[in-house]
């Protein structure tokens, strides 16, 4: 699928003229895909930000970094979606067209010890990005919302529609925060906005931290692995080239409703439990896990 996607995506265009997207969160693991996505069109100019923190091994990060600076339509700026004067500037200099902001403390777990993180980086940095936008009148500002907001949903698969009054982690809670914020902010300045909820994605230079790569690092080091619930858990699997190619999309066409707000999942559609996940995985490298 990939080289031939990347065939057609090569000669596609957004406009006429340059196109200045700025993505925040660029060195994280759907940041860098995206960037490195958007650089194949050389009509596209791509501005990255990210804090670099240690949530997990920063050699990953610089690694995706360093891929990125191969192309001469990429800057990066290393600062926090926290500190306003200099997210100013970089509006400032630029004159973005589209935000793409996927800057997050992420993680349902680190949530539950270090709450705060969640409330500057997703709360207050992410209002940091709604005023500049409105101040710069960016012409879509895209943002990474998540598949946790639907709690303890049972309905499968989830719709846009579903009720996100029940959060289970304060991870959770502040996407819930975010989208309403962005809903005011379309509401009341017409900045056009799209919540993506992101349903498990995986991929290439992923997450260490997300199941597929700790499953297969505790079995090869034979080390036992924690399935909660018994591993009856259900994911809808997402793999990153899906994600980022539907993010190109949406981006080129803001909600033009009366209200410029909308919501999207993001998901393969065929959700999974993580005991067959996991047995795919033995499957694959020929070694029982220990439970």
């Amino acid at each position: 699928m990939a080289n031939s996607l990347n065939r057609i995506l090569a000669k596609e265009k957004w406009s006429e003229n340059k196109v200045k997207v700025l993505v925040t969160g660029s060195s994280g693991f759907i940041g860098f895909h995206l960037c490195k996505r958007l650089l194949m069109n050389s009509n596209n100019r791509v501005f990255g930000i990210d804090n670099m923190n240690s949530y997990y091994d920063i050699k990953l990060k610089k690694d995706r970094l360093k891929l990125l600076k191969q192309s001469t339509n990429f800057q990066f700026v290393k600062t926090d979606i926290t500190n306003f004067n200099k997210m100013k500037l970089v509006f400032k200099k630029n004159k973005f067209d589209y935000i793409i902001n996927l800057a997050a403390q992420a993680g349902v777990r680190h949530s539950i010890h270090h709450p705060k993180d969640y409330l500057d980086s997703n709360v207050y940095g992410f209002y940091n990005i709604l005023e500049l936008s409105k101040k710069f009148k960016i012409k879509h500002l895209i943002f990474a919302s998540t598949s946790s907001v639907y709690g303890n949903n049972k309905s499968f698969p989830s719709k846009e529609t579903d009720a996100i009054n029940a959060p289970l982690s304060f991870y959770a809670a502040t996407k819930i925060s975010n989208e309403a914020m962005a809903h005011s902010f379309s509401n009341i300045h017409n900045l056009p906005c799209t919540a993506v909820r992101f349903f498990t994605v995986y991929g290439p230079m992923g997450r260490p931290d997300m199941a597929l790569f700790s499953f297969i690092d505790n079995i090869y080091n034979s080390k036992p692995i924690k399935l909660f619930n018994k591993g009856d858990h259900i994911r809808d699997f997402t793999y990153i080239d899906d994600v980022v190619e539907s993010i190109v999309k949406i981006a080129k066409k803001a909600p033009s409703t009366k209200i410029k707000y909308r919501i999207l999942n993001i998901g393969c559609g065929k959700p999974k439990s993580l005991r067959k996940f996991l047995g795919v995985i033995e499957k694959n490298i020929g070694i029982k896990a220990k439970i």
